[in-house]
């Protein structure tokens, strides 16, 4: 359970000498990096194993409130450090562009109609400057083709290619007279999923799942939990990735172990990040500052809180101390700002924690749109693959919000499926005997959650 991997110091101190005695690289991050470096890549290994079916141990204990069945595969990915900052070479998609294509740009956006010899300078501009030329290019009745490459816009010159296409449609605005266009009613569909930084469990054909739902519910801002460097690969590789800003850039990603990460296909002002000073896991509140609709600010705030994670000899480190006071420093932050989604994996246990600390004008947004529904995002009965697990049924992933000029539409529950064809075994030791449990993989051991919002 993605909760229960983050160990007490005292309790890692052992893993942590048997992980540095048998670090070895990773497979899937080789298999991903070696094109970059020029070599034939090896072929992909199937989800971390030759063969479809993988072995698992249980830790089960008659003592063990919790079941702890995939702590023995998983505590190690977590803990990993780099010791070098990998050097990477520039990016190929970085060409190079005439100063002449940004000028041209900014002259359509001005109105202008001098013609200007082009200028001798060569600078490096993302091809994305380019294509907003081009458009700017057709503007004046220009046949010129696109650009095919895409790539990352330096601020400058993004700065002033937007600038100038805003101004250009402002000018167009205020011609019509009776346009609203950026009043117009928006929808903003916001996803939460905890990707569960498991790598020895299926892991491409579980992120591959992710990616399938990514594009068929196709948010516009993403909250990610446990996302790991391969993770963070696979992703980068997917087909969706393309259509968003992601708030870690690959060397950032490259650096820790495992973190929150959001994703935006809005307009973003910024992306920070406040660590929590309380936190023995390495949690933070990341937010992302975006623009909806051209004109109305929202914040998009994700978390990881405090993992609870009870062992012997006590069974108490629930941290549950730790997490309130997360949660309490996090909504205080984001109290200042008029429009904020804070979502993730908050870990809540309402019985334990006590109702979750809000604030006036805070909303539970699956409590206030399915009253009397459990939303149990953590669930070993519906999430068959757990089901060789304890029974643990909890509403840890959640999204509380305070809008002042959106209303909350829809939730729902998401990644319940099991993926095709995958089955994996665990073995379970029951009255002294061992039971083999063949058992569906899902996407992840969280089940994920959507929230669409509408400007009022």
């Amino acid at each position: 359970m993605a909760t229960l991997f983050s160990p007490p110091a005292a309790r890692l101190a052992p893993l942590l000498r048997l992980h540095r005695l048998n670090r070895k690289p990773s497979l899937l991050r080789l298999h991903l990096l070696l094109p970059q470096m020029g070599r034939a890549a090896p072929s992909p290994p199937r989800a971390m194993s030759s063969v479809p079916s993988l072995r698992l141990s249980s830790w089960d204990s008659a003592d063990d409130p919790l079941d702890f069945s995939a702590v023995a595969g998983a505590v190690f990915f977590p803990l990993r450090r780099r010791a070098t900052k990998r050097d990477r070479a520039p990016s190929p998609d970085f060409v190079e562009v005439r100063a002449a294509a940004g000028r041209r740009a900014g002259g359509a956006a001005e109105g202008t109609k001098r013609k200007r010899s082009p200028s001798p300078e060569v600078v490096e501009v993302p091809a994305a400057a380019a294509k907003r030329a081009g458009v700017a290019a057709e503007g004046m009745k220009r046949k010129r083709a696109p650009s095919p490459e895409v790539v990352e816009v330096p601020a400058a010159t993004d700065k002033r290619a937007s600038g100038a296409a805003e101004g250009e449609e402002t000018a167009r605005a205020a011609k019509k007279g009776n346009s609203n266009s950026h009043l117009d009613k928006k929808t903003v569909k916001v996803m939460t999923y905890n990707v569960w930084f498991r790598e020895d469990l299926e892991l491409i054909r579980r992120m591959n799942a992710i990616g399938a739902l990514i594009q068929h519910h196709s948010p516009d801002l993403i909250g990610f939990q446990e996302v790991t460097p391969d993770i963070y690969l696979l992703f980068e590789k997917s087909d969706w990735w393309q259509a968003y800003k992601c708030s870690l850039s690959h060397e950032e990603a490259m650096e820790r172990p495992y973190y929150c990460m959001q994703m935006s296909k809005l307009p973003v002002e910024s992306f920070n990040c406040k660590p929590f000073s309380n936190s023995h896991m390495g949690r933070e509140l990341c937010t992302a500052d975006v623009i909806v609709g051209g004109l109305i600010k929202l914040v998009l705030a994700t978390s990881h809180l405090e993992s609870p994670c009870p062992g012997p000899p006590t069974w108490d480190q629930m941290f549950s101390k730790e997490r309130v006071a997360q949660a309490n420093e996090s909504l205080r932050i984001l109290g200042a700002f008029r429009n904020v989604i804070f979502c993730g994996d908050m870990n809540w246990d309402d019985k334990g924690d006590g109702p979750f600390p809000l604030p006036d004008g805070w909303i539970d947004a699956w409590a206030e749109l399915k009253p009397g529904e459990n939303g149990w995002t953590y669930d070993t009965k519906a999430n068959v693959m757990l089901s060789g697990n304890r029974k643990l049924q909890k509403r840890l992933d959640r999204f509380v919000c305070k809008l002042s000029d959106f209303k909350v539409d829809s939730i729902e529950m998401i990644g319940k499926e099991a993926i095709p064809g995958i089955t994996y075994i665990k073995e379970k030791k029951v009255r002294q005997e061992i039971r083999q449990l063949v058992l569906p993989v899902l996407p992840s051991d969280h089940f994920g959650l959507v929230l669409t919002i509408s400007s009022v």
